[in-house]
């Protein structure tokens, strides 16, 4: 087993070379490592450190969704709980949209303590994304929708990390605010 430091550096090494040219939702041409690296963060902050698995995890949760990484891949690189947790949080993309979506706030309840914890870093992230100081139409359109989705997704996740689900709040309260 890697060591701690080791770990995450791995992950967050392994997450920047697999996402390496793709951009951010929400945030013009950001590079979408800010988001992995923002969501590994908070769960640095919430956990003050105490689970390098979990904040690998945070690195790695979309690299299955958004590469040609695989679980096994994961599982020999880092660990089975790693790998176990980023499948967890992954969405099945063959399925439409709106589906991806339902399923999310359905099997949010049923998703392992470490794996709401990712879910709800995830969703901070990206409603903080959608935040502009002078939204379009669109933009506006869009972080109503996507903030009124997330709080069905956190519902079934809180309880688990209380600084997490103040973070969340406040997001949402900011997300509001700027509408």
């Amino acid at each position: 087993m890697l060591s701690s430091v080791r770990l995450i550096s791995e992950a967050a090494e392994l997450a920047a070379r697999r996402h390496n040219g793709m951009a951010r939702k929400g945030r013009g041409n950001e590079p979408y490592i800010n988001h992995l690296a923002e969501v590994a963060n908070l769960l640095a902050t919430a956990t003050e450190g105490a689970d390098a698995e979990l904040v690998a995890a945070g690195w790695l949760h979309d690299v299955i969704e958004d590469t040609e990484t695989t679980r096994g891949e994961l599982e020999q690189k880092f660990s089975d709980r790693v790998a176990s947790l980023v499948v967890e949080c992954t969405d099945d993309m063959s399925l439409p949209k709106a589906e991806r979506r339902r399923l999310q706030v359905v099997d949010a309840p049923k998703k392992s303590p470490s794996a709401r914890l990712i879910k709800i870093a995830d969703k901070i992230s990206n409603i903080g994304a959608r935040i502009h100081s002078e939204p379009t139409a669109e933009e506006r359109d869009d972080l109503v929708d996507y903030t009124g989705w997330a709080e069905q997704v956190v519902a079934g996740c809180r309880g688990g990390n209380s600084w997490l689900d103040t973070r969340f709040d406040d997001m949402v309260r900011r997300a509001r605010a700027s509408l």
